[in-house]
């Protein structure tokens, strides 16, 4: 303070019992309420003394009306500010428990933060302040409805859209083209001779027998021509074997031994592909 570093703005006092300092810094980056108390209180606490014990809040002030009225009310706690300019009167809201904080012991921190602000401070309970205000805004709700019933309904007012103008185009006159032509017995209208058609001789035809002259397919089966075809091998066989013993009888001694007969039969495989050649 004495550098001038520090102003003292506004001094609010009870001699003897409380006093409010309020003070403000005039260069930036510096703290001014730890300048005026000092390392752990020992500027203030040496003012306190000579005071005979009297208390000393140091506060910062603010040139915002509601902030500085908030700073003023500590070390109670504020929810909101409310402020009036032309009566110079400030609502203050606090939390339940706080409320007899900020109001202080037979009114003092309530008088002093009055005096040091200028302002005339109004404390309240958050709790009423919420039942206040839930009262406000049903008795607005209802002075609009009724104010929205008294007022005569305005009138319909009817929005007809103007049709389109189509701009008229104007049609190109029709010459008379039957004063052209010429009169229907001057017209010369080739005739072309019509040919006669020659006349059509329908011939009947008898109709065909479906069975005559065809032969009716029969069906045989597999085994039928298995047993045809083994048939025809063995009488194919006994004729050669019959061949072969003559030319063997001819061939061989009188006194020859006669030798044992043996058949060979050829495989079914065989006889199966002979089997499909044929029906092929």
């Amino acid at each position: 303070m004495y550098n001038g570093t520090v102003e003292i703005k506004a001094i609010a006092r009870e001699p003897g019992s409380r006093s409010k300092v309020a003070v403000a810094a005039r260069q930036p980056g510096i703290d001014p309420v730890g300048a005026c108390v000092g390392l752990r209180g020992i500027r203030i606490q040496n003012i306190v003394s000579e005071l005979n014990s009297e208390k000393i809040d140091v506060i910062e002030w603010h040139a915002d009306t509601p902030a500085f009225v908030a700073k003023a009310l500590s070390p109670a706690q504020v929810v909101k500010v409310d402020t009036n300019e032309e009566e110079k009167t400030a609502k203050v809201v606090v939390p339940d428990r706080q409320l007899s904080l900020a109001i202080g012991k037979e009114g003092q921190n309530a008088r002093l933060a009055a005096k040091l602000t200028g302002w005339r401070i109004d404390i309240q309970a958050l709790s009423v302040y919420r039942q206040e205000e839930a009262e406000r805004l049903a008795l607005e709700e209802e002075e609009r409805a009724a104010a929205a019933a008294a007022a005569p309904p305005e009138p319909e007012v009817e929005i007809v859209s103007e049709p389109d103008l189509v701009p008229v185009i104007a049609e190109p006159e029709l010459e008379p083209v039957l004063a052209e032509l010429p009169a229907a017995d001057q017209l010369e209208i080739p005739v072309e001779p019509v040919p006669v058609a020659a006349p059509v001789e329908y011939v009947i035809e008898e109709p065909v027998a479906v069975g005559a002259g065809v032969e009716k397919r029969q069906v045989r089966f597999a085994e039928e021509i298995l047993t045809d075809i083994r048939d025809g091998k063995k009488k194919v066989k006994g004729k050669r074997d019959g061949q072969r013993e003559e030319e063997e009888a001819a061939r061989a001694p009188k006194k020859a031994q006669r030798r044992q007969r043996v058949y060979f039969e050829d495989d079914e495989e065989e006889e199966y592909e002979d089997i499909l050649r044929r029906i092929k």
